[in-house]
């Protein structure tokens, strides 16, 4: 038989439906609200079987044991350090390990916000468990949902518990982009190549061979994990560094474009009003008003 709850030191907290029904409709709480969240540690024999699914998306973070997630048709075996996101109204089923039961943190979420958020996470293969690399931060904030629920039911709770959930969230829609995390260590060794080398000319190649990729992979991946081509993320962190240099310093936009690998000044030009819908020097100008 599974078990809801019940489980030594666990930590558990549900908001009252006439709650749930008024914080829909206020700010804020319409966008991401926690109804429920908790902490089952060693939770032996728990599951849950929910053929129409839940009226809620579940985030689940597993650090300790292992358990088996049923969603979709695809069977994923949740261990330490993953994560595991079920939208909401769809089927599953979940149980922990019988020899090796999970410690899970967990929470549900409902609002205008959630769905577009664990589409994101679930990301183009529909995967919903993921992997964290900073899974201390990601039970940090589950921790935050769990302790705000338990002090009381304010107005003034329920944001507290909503923005660590959406912190949550985002972290691990962050995680999804970045990929494996072999995939996105090499991706991040070629992007602090890149902030440290900013004037230096870009070969698409070398980094290629920094990250030990082919080219045509590299760039599939670079793309996939910063949004960007590398010849534009490259504008853009050269234009972020101009930026600062604009604010803080007396250097002339020649000056400016060849510490940030522009040979050509007026070239840096057009490239700085891609970014920034504005020349340079009206940037420092506009810039200086605000300072003043």
């Amino acid at each position: 038989m599974l078990l809801r709850d019940g489980f030594p030191g666990q930590r558990l907290r549900v908001l009252p439906a006439p709650l749930v029904r008024k914080a829909i409709e206020e700010p804020v709480t319409k966008r991401l609200l926690v109804t429920d969240a908790g902490y089952f540690p060693h939770a032996a024999a728990h599951g849950r079987t929910r053929p129409d699914g839940a009226g809620e998306a579940i985030v689940m973070v597993c650090t300790g044991g292992s358990g088996i997630l049923t969603l979709g048709g695809q069977r994923r075996r949740i261990e330490s350090g993953d994560a595991a996101v079920i939208p909401a109204r769809t089927p599953h089923v979940y149980v922990a390990d019988a020899a090796d039961p999970w410690s899970i943190w967990w929470l549900h979420a409902t609002g205008t916000d959630v769905d577009e958020l664990v589409a994101q996470i679930l990301g183009s293969d529909s995967d919903p468990v993921l992997h964290l690399r900073d899974v201390y931060t990601a039970v940090a904030l589950a921790e935050q949902v769990v302790s705000a629920l338990e002090n009381d039911e304010t107005t003034a709770t329920l944001y507290q518990a909503a923005g660590a959930a959406w912190n949550l969230f985002g972290l691990l829609c962050s995680d999804r982009l970045r990929g494996e995390p072999q995939t996105s260590d090499r991706i991040h060794v070629v992007q602090e190549y890149l902030r440290a080398n900013l004037a230096s000319p870009v070969s698409v190649a070398e980094l290629a061979r920094l990250a030990g990729l082919s080219n045509s992979h590299f760039s599939a991946l670079f793309k996939a994990s910063t949004g960007y081509g590398v010849v534009e993320y490259v504008k853009r962190l050269r234009s972020a560094r101009a930026r600062e240099l604009l604010m803080t310093t007396n250097l002339s936009i020649g000056e400016i474009a060849t510490q940030i690998g522009y040979a050509d000044a007026f070239y840096f030009s057009r490239q700085f009003r891609a970014v920034n819908g504005t020349s340079p020097s009206a940037f420092r100008a506009g810039a200086m008003r605000d300072v003043i």
